[in-house]
C-alpha cells in the first residue's frame, strides 16, 4: 500500500543532504517557490544523463515559471557532485542514501535487471506548489519529452 501523498495533499516536511553543501530543508522553500522534484535511478547512466540534460536545457523556463528543480537518487554526494559538474546542471541534487525521501514518495520498486529482481528507484517526478501541495505526479517516466510535459503542467498552475 502506497504511503505517498495524493494529488492535492500536503507534502510532509523532509530534509536531505544536497550538493549545495548543506542539508536541504523542504519547509524553508514553502511559500517562496514551486518545486519540481525528480527521482532517477543512478548518476551517469544514459537515461539519467539525458533526463538531467533535458531539465538543464529548460531550467530558465522553469525558473521563469517560478519553480526550482531538484534531482534525487540514492547516489552519494561525491557522485552527485561529479555528475552535476559533468552535465553543468544549474540545479542541485539530493543524496537519499537512506531512502527516506524515496520512501516518502513511494518510488522504490521491484525491477528486473538482467533477469534478477532488485529494488531500485522508479523514475518519477512530482510537482509541488508553493503552499506545499502535490499538484501533479509522473511515475514510470519515459525520458524523451518528459521535461517539456512537466514544464507545461507547471505553466498551467
Amino acid at each position: 500500500m502506497s504511503t505517498a501523498p495524493d494529488i492535492g495533499q500536503p507534502i510532509p516536511a523532509f530534509e536531505c543532504p544536497s550538493t549545495a553543501g548543506e542539508i536541504f530543508r523542504y519547509d524553508a522553500l514553502l511559500g517562496t517557490s514551486i518545486l519540481v522534484i525528480y527521482f532517477y535511478p543512478r548518476d551517469s547512466t544514459p537515461g539519467c544523463t539525458r533526463e538531467g540534460e533535458d531539465f538543464r536545457n529548460r531550467y530558465d523556463d522553469f525558473r521563469q515559471a517560478g519553480a526550482e528543480i531538484l534531482g534525487v537518487s540514492r547516489d552519494s554526494l561525491a557522485s552527485h557532485e561529479r555528475f552535476r559538474a559533468k552535465l553543468k546542471l544549474p540545479f542541485h541534487l539530493l543524496s537519499d542514501s537512506d531512502e527516506q525521501l524515496c520512501k516518502l514518495f513511494d518510488v522504490i520498486k521491484t525491477k528486473n535487471m538482467y533477469g534478477r529482481q532488485v529494488l531500485g528507484i522508479e523514475r518519477s517526478t512530482f510537482l509541488i506548489d508553493h503552499e506545499g501541495l502535490l499538484r501533479a505526479e509522473w511515475r514510470k517516466v519515459k525520458v524523451p519529452g518528459h521535461a517539456d510535459a512537466v514544464l507545461e503542467a507547471l505553466q498551467q498552475l
